[in-house]
């Protein structure tokens, strides 16, 4: 028999100093993320910086010179008296009236809807679909049908007070009046899916609650301010702000209602930016302003997610 040579400490401190075989880095994490981070170069990166590189340069499109200006175009939309200061500010007020008008009317309409289609009804799925079938129709279907039935001449809306005695109103060539036809052809057209996201939201809560309220003896109004309201909350933020987003982002009822008049009066401002871009052939105008634009949609998303964080923070407090 051959003894087993053993292994001082001092070799063993020697052997196990000696230098680690290094740790070989898979590629198989990265090759999956690898398409996604490709479209997101393509699609949002490359169109950002080659964006911010037009916004900084005089591109003229026909001699195809490109002198670098700097900050020019940022500076004329701060600039009192410039056009491109006085439209796009103005272009702004009136995409931030529009929400601010149609984002509250959106949400009442479609939580009271929500409240009614929710109780046991006869025909309850077919009003469910009624409300929400608008919804599929593109934006130039339903502007056509809005703008006719608005129409100064030959409107729906005329006709019927016509056969009153009423005289015709000029709805689209009057500032002020023109919004009418924007706002509630957005109500109707939109009103379905958050009466359904309300439906949805709806059918989570306990009827246990509604039943001990009851015992209680509390009435209709109560058990809505003190039960569905606060259970509400969360879908009801949610709902506020991509809203409040999608309002924002006004461009083709506008556009196919009252084509932006009467006097600029209902232009949103992505029509402003797209007018200035292409009929006025201001690219690099039309680039910033999309820039400045974003920023600011940069900052109302970012105050959506400290909202849904702050009402996430504080439902988690009180279970």
């Amino acid at each position: 028999m051959t003894a087993t040579p053993v292994s001082t400490p001092q070799e063993t401190v020697r052997r196990g100093s000696g230098p680690r075989p290094r740790r070989r880095v898979s590629l198989e994490p990265y090759l999956y993320l690898l398409p996604h981070a490709a479209l997101f170069f393509v699609f949002t990166v490359y169109p950002i910086g080659y964006g911010l590189y037009i916004a900084m340069h005089r591109w003229d499109l026909l001699s195809g010179r490109q002198p670098f200006v700097g900050l020019e175009f940022f500076r004329n939309l701060f600039i009192a008296g410039t056009p491109q200061a006085d439209f796009f500010w103005r272009t702004l007020w009136n995409t931030t009236f529009f929400t601010l008008i149609s984002v509250p009317l959106l949400v009442a309409a479609a939580l009271g809807l929500a409240l009614l289609l929710h109780r046991p009804i006869f025909g309850r799925a077919f009003f469910r679909a009624v409300f929400f079938m608008p919804g599929i129709l593109t934006v130039s279907v339903m502007g056509i049908l809005w703008r006719w039935m608005f129409d100064n001449q030959i409107g729906l809306v005329n006709a019927a007070r016509e056969l009153t005695g009423a005289p015709p109103i000029p709805w689209l060539s009057t500032e002020g009046l023109a919004w009418i036809p924007i706002i509630v052809g957005t109500i109707w057209w939109t009103l379905g899916f958050n009466m359904t996201l309300y439906l949805a939201a709806l059918g989570n809560i306990s009827q246990s609650f509604y039943e001990a309220a009851e015992l209680d003896g509390a009435t209709a109004g109560q058990q809505f301010r003190f039960i569905t309201w606060p259970l509400l909350t969360p879908i009801t933020l949610f709902v506020v702000i991509t809203t409040a987003l999608a309002s924002f982002q006004l461009f083709g009822q506008s556009l196919v209602i009252t084509n932006g008049g009467p006097n600029r009066s209902t232009q949103s401002v992505i029509q402003y930016i797209t007018e200035e871009g292409f009929s006025n052939s201001q690219i690099s105008s039309a680039a910033a302003m999309g820039f400045v634009f974003g920023l600011l949609m940069l900052v109302l998303t970012a105050a959506q997610f400290r909202l849904m964080a702050r009402d996430v923070q504080s439902s988690g407090e009180e279970k």
